[in-house]
């Protein structure tokens, strides 16, 4: 069975990626995913992702992520989503290049985004790899210490 780290990643997903209308079409999205759970776990995996019902694209409900309610709470959550899931924090021209293990880029790319931290104009994340834009004038070495800072990768 996967921890709850990598269970609420692939809920996340999902969410995103489809148009999931009760909690038994999770329940069955997980499966195919290879994640067994029951009904009591997803009800409350939703809460804590954030999963709310909202109208979709054909009127019908479905479940999506809520926004975050702001970045100043973000940045309270943003060194342990750092020291959570990167590994490796690298520095090229303006841009800082973040690792981490497999399928874990989006929630750290995600919460450098909603944190609105000074100097960053931009994330773009892939399966492992986050790439950080800095603004003009701020190196990608002084964006890269920083993020380093962060995850406690010193």
């Amino acid at each position: 069975m996967t921890d709850k780290p990598q269970r609420h990643q692939l809920l996340r997903q999902l969410v995103t990626d489809l148009d999931l209308r009760s909690q038994v079409e999770v329940a069955d999205a997980l499966r195919a995913a290879g994640v067994e759970v029951h009904e009591a776990t997803i009800s409350r995996d939703l809460g804590e992702v954030g999963a709310v019902k909202v109208r979709g694209a054909d009127g019908s409900l479905v479940y999506r992520l809520t926004a975050d309610p702001g970045p100043s709470s973000a940045r309270e959550r943003l060194d342990e989503t750092l020291q959570r899931f990167v590994t490796q924090v690298l520095a090229s021209g303006n841009l800082a290049v973040l690792r981490t293990p497999p399928a874990c880029a989006h929630p750290v790319a995600s919460a450098i985004d909603l944190a609105e931290l000074d100097g960053v104009i931009a994330t773009v994340s892939g399966d492992d790899t986050v790439l950080v834009v800095a603004e003009e004038g701020l190196a990608g070495s002084d964006l890269a210490a920083g993020l380093r800072d962060r995850a406690g990768l010193r």
